[in-house]
């Protein structure tokens, strides 16, 4: 009974799960060619260069630090929902999103091999991912019926959906 009424909530958790993920995978391309249109190539050399001189423990450090100055933009976007300026604060609170995803990205790409070092790094790491996989499996079967929806062939749908869009279709015709 409760492995039922929590399976709402690990799907939920899985999709938000999956979202970061997402946006990891491809904000970081995106990082990579505002890296070769600005001269940030050249800060990355030199950022992995420095990196290769410290020891795993210090190179932590380095992955944690960039994302603090982003606290400030979470609090400013919390305040203007407190203020009720709801698509200013959407824009900031997204915009901070995205920036710390993509500046974590990129600082991961540079530490990633002192950082795996760590043991217990590597099974924070290895956890993550393997929760990943379990998040993409978990939703899966809801993304394949969600497509078998969209794509119209009936077969998903259920007599409530039709009925339902048979009748909007009635209501855009008679208003025709």
């Amino acid at each position: 009974m409760m492995r039922r009424l929590l399976q709402p909530f690990w799907v939920l958790l899985a999709v938000i799960f999956l979202i970061e993920a997402w946006l990891w995978d491809h904000l970081e391309p995106i990082v990579e060619r505002v890296v070769a249109r600005i001269p940030l190539r050249a800060f990355k050399q030199w950022l992995s260069d420095r990196v290769d001189t410290l020891s795993p423990a210090m190179t932590l450090i380095v992955f944690a630090v960039p994302v603090i100055p982003l606290f400030p933009l979470k609090l400013v976007g919390l305040w203007l929902l407190a203020n009720e300026y709801w698509l200013s604060a959407v824009v900031v609170i997204v915009f901070g999103k995205l920036v710390g995803v993509g500046v974590t990205a990129f600082i991961f790409d540079v530490t990633r091999a002192k950082l795996l070092q760590m043991a217990w790094f590597k099974t924070v790491y290895e956890f993550i991912m393997a929760m990943r996989a379990k998040a993409a499996a978990l939703v899966q079967p809801i993304k394949q019926r969600i497509r078998e929806m969209l794509r119209g062939d009936g077969d998903g749908w259920s007599s409530r959906t039709l009925r339902l869009i048979a009748r909007f279709r009635k209501s855009v015709h008679e208003a025709r």
